[in-house]
């Protein structure tokens, strides 16, 4: 099983504050012979009038020496877990969980928007130091 990322206890704060139930910590999924490891996955409880949404979630960091190969990594770690999520659990919509910062920067370049756009990434954009989910982008 993979190392916890540095935010991963702070995003999980953020999102049962938000109101969401952790269901998997982490959420196995298993693909042919291989087994992969999405960070959380969680629901928000059933409400009358709507359905529960279930997510799972890929927390990072981006606390290497590039932020550029940092981003490499998590693009093709979220594609890779999106479409076996997509064969496996379709009704959950995995999000890629980055810090504030880090959107606020390289996701806000044009190398950033690009990757949003092109290769269909949700973000969970998270404030560390308070632990809340600032932003939704889906």
């Amino acid at each position: 099983m993979p190392a916890r990322d540095l935010y991963h206890d702070a995003v999980v704060r953020a999102l049962v504050a938000d109101g969401w139930r952790i269901t998997d910590d982490p959420l196995r999924l298993s693909y042919g012979a291989r087994d992969f490891y999405v960070d959380l996955a969680a629901e928000l409880p059933l409400a009358a009038e709507k359905d529960g949404h279930r997510i799972a979630v890929e927390v990072k960091s981006f606390v290497g020496a590039s932020n550029i190969r940092e981003l490499e990594l998590a693009v093709g770690q979220f594609v890779l877990y999106r479409e076996v999520l997509s064969r496996l659990d379709p009704t959950r919509q995995l999000l890629l969980a980055v810090p504030l910062a880090i959107h606020e920067t390289l996701f806000m370049e044009p190398i950033g928007q690009l990757m949003v756009d092109t290769q269909r990434i949700a973000l969970m954009v998270f404030d560390p130091t308070t632990e809340a989910i600032t932003r939704w982008i889906r």
